[in-house]
């Protein structure tokens, strides 16, 4: 390993093929290494903790918290609670040795989840578990002899056993359902678990590994814990909203709810103080029960230190009409003859051609066109296209006479094509649903009949198949997860015989995660001796057999980010991006060669003038309106904002009688090229002007961002990143598993040469590479976001995405079970500055409008755009999950969330579309906060000025104001008043350009 130095912070290079284990020691050695950030500290002091675990010391005396991932002390009789790790390990859940002289706890300090322990003191903090499995739920045994942990190292969680003093394993469950939250009696010889097998609930097993059903599940059971007479067993269940602390008794089975009606009990183990004395986490606080007896809190405080980050965000310039390099350059491919590149750039398919760095376009039309594939013969081009209506399907163009064929018909997403060796079939994928994201299959297609078949069903969001020589095997990229109680896993290569034998995965690297699902690869090689493939962000090839197992050692290509790899006909080189430029690696000596690329685009604005006489205006800041005024644009700004007066220079436009606003901003959505060239009209035409995507293909959203802004086709701005930057774990093909700091600092340098709008991280990101990717964030003024609040707020992460979302704790340290947060989330929130995105309509609100309001399914917008089949299917989806999702509880989110409001955290609204619809969604969510009794401004607000200053474009959009960009709404009604009105879009203006509703309706 050597350390390099770069920006002022240093760069680790390490071999890409290290042990897992090494690759964790590594991640915890940087944490001694100070990323500087400037800012203000903020001292907090928090009295409640939302979804902390406790557990009290053998002597009765001293309580062990985990609060906000950070593991302390407090006594019995409560106070202050002494901090002993710093933060930054997501430390959970402890339990004390029977001596009382250590704490054991669960952490992902290292990348994974460990079992690690500490003294009382805070002294020798030490790792005891290693490896690519998590461990989880650690309980000591009372003999202290043994620690009971839940783990995943044999394909599912199973309760395994650790000898204290020799470090050997035990398995002491091996059922093929999930068996977690172990905790052992007072002997020692038992186990109380729970499982989730068909006949789940509270299980006990015995030293002779005897198993005994002890309560049958009833919705979700979580940390059992027994009295020290071993009669009574304590646990907590969640059922219809409502989370409650239970016991049982053990002989008999009888069951007595002990915790108040309405309290938020908390889903981690009790400690039993006696055999009628327990304590327990609830209500945000710690809670002391003494049966048949009312509960008792017992007080404590904690010091936080949060840090409000100060650094000069990026300037945009909205104004220069001058031509700018197109860096959008998504899914290019080689053709076989090495001659020639075809990609899709400005909407459209464009052809490179050996010697001239000008690209022809080859495709002319307002449609989405991606996906380019060459057949092995180089005289076709696949790809697909939404020319023909709303779907993509795949098309056939011959190179030689320019002509185009249809090849699918399919009402759902057709895309990756890719040729077989013999150019009579071609490999797809087709998605199960209407929306470009989810479960998807595999399909062939015979080119001569016109005949498909699946050849793997459910894969959810898989990459670019790819044949072997033979045409026998089609090979992609797709999720193995690790269990199903978490959804991550590793992005590995699977094997499909077109025959129908059965598939297999197979992996170049044992517990290491492939590259961005997508088009990173696997590429099998024409001749069928090799594979290519992406890990930890550069471009790698094996040797693989003729069934594409691998049989050689691999060769690292590239020591630079490299994306979307394409194979030459004769095996020997391949093209790949580089970031901003085009290579090709030649695999004899290595020879990297750019291959030049003159390509631009120039950013459209309007050249007219414009008069809006307004009725009323609702300027973004202001909970009143601005009445007869003239807003008077010129080029793409608002040039004065006068009261009307007749005979102004300019096209005038009466709206007198309607209400003009500032563009809506969508907070947090995710889009790719198959959404079609209907996305952007659609967003438009909800009077969203501006989009913040959050996560996916960068060079597939900057197609996105450089179509838009040329005109190349309609819609609004596009303010992106790139993949959503995760750990060693992965779900989303949007998501880039970054192992190493190497692949960390390429991913950096990459943000910043295509000028990412801000910085995602995800759920399972360690908080030493995200407190690494703030610091260079700030220093390129981009703000950060991710799913965290705490210890991101002590580095100075940006803003946090969803009230709760998902975490890879498998409960959120955000919000309870019960849709509930306490004082520690609402001053980490409102005292740091952060930005949370609330998304409440994807948690039920939006379904909830679906059901109970027609206007929602009847929606204009929806029904001009969208087609019958896509609002059928939403309509049935929403049905469906109200029969196996209850929706109890959201009352208790929306009293949340104006709780948080009330109390100055910044809200801003997104939805993660498409989850729920583009557009449509972003009009629910304001509804939804207004239901929740937010006021119509406070809604419009969270979509316009905070938004705007959440992005970082305050100087230039979310407010209607004299010098900002014209990027307008014209509604008609009274949004201030009635909220839905936001939703009678008549005419709407982005960058001073003029759109009439019935324009952007048009199919």
């Amino acid at each position: 390993m050597s350390i390099l130095r770069q920006s002022g912070h240093p760069v680790f290079r390490i071999d890409q093929t290290l042990p897992i284990r090494l690759i964790g020691i590594l991640l915890v050695f940087i944490s001694t290494v100070a990323f500087p950030q400037e800012g203000t500290k903020i001292p907090i002091t928090v009295h409640e903790g939302t979804n902390m675990a406790a557990a009290v010391s053998p002597d009765a005396k001293t309580i062990a918290v985990d609060l906000q991932g950070t593991i302390g002390t407090v006594s019995i009789e409560g106070g202050e609670v002494k901090l002993l790790t710093d933060g930054m390990g997501d430390e959970r859940q402890p339990s004390w040795s029977p001596d009382g002289s250590k704490i054991v706890f669960h952490s992902y300090r290292d990348g994974g989840y460990h079992i690690w322990t500490i003294n009382k003191d805070g002294s020798d903090l030490k790792q005891i578990t290693f490896g690519m499995f998590d461990e989880r739920e650690p309980h000591w045994s009372p003999d202290g002899t043994k620690i009971v942990f839940s783990t995943d190292r044999s394909g599912n969680y199973d309760i395994w056993e650790m000898n204290v003093a020799t470090s050997e394993f035990k398995q002491l469950t091996t059922d093929p359902a999930n068996d977690y939250h172990p905790s052992y009696a007072s002997d020692s010889k038992q186990i109380a678990f729970i499982s989730v097998r068909p006949k789940g609930g509270v299980w006990i097993i015995n030293e002779s590994g005897e198993e005994k059903l002890i309560v049958p599940l009833k919705g979700t059971f979580n940390s059992p814990a027994w009295s020290p007479d071993r009669k009574i067993i304590s646990f907590n269940a969640f059922d219809k909203g409502k989370s409650h602390l239970v016991l049982v008794t053990v002989a008999t089975g009888e069951l007595k709810t002990i915790s108040p009606e309405n309290e938020d009990v908390f889903q981690f183990r009790a400690t039993w103080l006696s055999d009628k004395e327990l304590i327990y986490t609830g209500d945000g606080k710690i809670q002391r029960k003494v049966l048949d007896k009312p509960v008792s809190s017992i007080p404590f405080t904690a010091a936080l230190t949060l840090l409000k980050p100060t650094y000069q965000k990026r300037q945009r310039d909205f104004d220069s009409e001058a031509p700018k390099k197109v860096l959008g350059v998504f899914g290019p491919v080689v053709s076989p003859d090495g001659n020639s590149i075809a990609f899709t750039a400005l909407g459209d398919i464009w052809l490179l051609k050996q010697g001239d760095p000008k690209p022809a376009q080859i495709t002319k039309d307002i449609a989405m066109d991606i996906d380019p594939e060459w057949s092995h013969d180089g005289k076709k081009l696949a790809f697909v296209s939404d020319r023909n209506g709303t779907n993509m399907n795949i098309w056939i163009r011959d190179i030689q006479s320019g002509s185009e064929k249809q090849i699918t018909t399919l009402n759902r997403h057709a895309l990756q094509p890719s040729f077989s060796p013999d150019g009579k079939k071609i490999a797809f994928i087709l998605n199960d649903g209407v929306v470009g994201f989810g479960t998807s299959t595999l399909q062939v297609i015979d080119l001569e009949t016109g005949v498909s078949k699946t050849l793997y069903k459910a894969l959810f969001t898989p990459g670019k198949p790819t044949w072997s020589a033979d045409g026998k095997l089609v090979a992609l990229e797709a999720l193995q997860p690790y269990s199903s109680r978490f959804r991550e896993g590793l992005s590995r290569i699977l094997i499909v015989p077109i025959n129908g034998d059965a598939s297999r995965f197979v992996t170049p690297v044992e517990g290491r995660s492939l590259g961005q699902r997508g088009k990173s690869g696997p590429l099998w090689s024409p001749d069928g001796h090799k594979m290519a493939y992406l890990l930890d962000g550069v471009l790698w090839v094996i040797t693989v057999d003729a069934t594409g197992q691998p049989v050689g050692p691999a060769t690292r290509l590239t020591n630079e980010s490299s994306d979307a790899p394409s194979w030459t006909g004769d095996s020997q080189s391949l093209v790949f991006l580089a970031t901003d430029n085009l290579k090709k690696v030649r695999l004899s000596d290595g020879m990297i060669e750019t291959i030049p690329l003159s390509l631009q685009w120039t950013p459209k604005k309007n050249h007219d003038s414009y008069v809006i006489y307004a009725g009323k205006i609702f300027d973004g800041r202001s909970a009143t309106y601005q009445k007869n005024m003239d807003i008077v644009i010129e080029g793409n700004r608002i040039k004065e904002i006068v009261p009307h007066k007749a005979g102004r220079t300019g096209t005038v436009i009466d709206a007198s009688d309607k209400t003009v606003m500032p563009g809506l901003i969508e907070m947090h959505t995710h889009q790719n090229g198959s959404a079609g060239e209907m996305v952007g009209r659609n967003w438009l035409a909800y009077g969203i002007t501006s989009v913040r995507e959050t996560g996916g293909d960068p060079f597939d959203a900057l197609e996105r961002k450089e179509s838009w802004s040329s005109g190349a086709r309609i819609g609004p701005r596009e303010f992106f990143t790139g993949p959503l930057l995760e750990g060693g774990r992965i779900y989303y093909e949007l998501a880039s598993t970054v192992a190493t700091p190497l692949q960390l600092d390429m991913e950096l340098k990459k943000a910043a040469a295509l000028e990412y709008d801000f910085i995602k991280t995800y759920v399972r990101f360690p908080d030493y590479f995200q407190k690494r990717a703030t610091a260079f964030a700030h220093e390129h003024g981009i703000p950060v976001s991710s799913h965290e609040i705490y210890p991101a707020t002590a580095y100075g992460v940006d803003a946090v995405e969803h009230m709760s979302a998902t975490s890879r704790r498998g409960y959120s340290p955000k919000l309870t079970a019960m849709n509930r947060n306490y004082d520690d989330v609402v001053q980490i929130l409102s005292k740091s500055g952060m930005n949370m995105t609330a998304t409440v309509a994807l948690y039920g609100g939006f379904s909830e409008k679906w059901l109970a309001d027609p206007e929602v399914s009847g929606n204009r917008q929806l029904n001009a755009l969208y087609t019958k089949e896509y609002v059928s299917s939403v309509s049935a989806f929403i049905k469906q999950m109200a029969t196996v999702r209850s929706t109890d509880g959201f009352d208790d989110l929306e009293k949340t969330l104006v709780k948080m409001v009330n109390a100055g955290v910044r809200i801003t609204a997104g939805t993660d579309s498409p989850f729920i619809t583009y557009g449509l969604s972003l009009q629910i969510e304001m509804q939804n906060f207004v239901d929740a009794g937010l006021t119509p401004f406070q809604a419009l607000r969270s979509a316009t000025s905070y938004a705007a200053e959440a992005i970082g474009v305050e100087k230039d959009l979310g407010t209607v104001e004299a010098g900002k960009l014209a990027d307008l709404v014209i509604v008609k009604g009274d949004p201030l008043k009635n909220i839905k009105d936001a939703l009678s879009v008549e005419v709407v203006f982005k960058n001073g350009i003029r759109y009439d509703i019935e324009t952007l309706l048009k199919r």
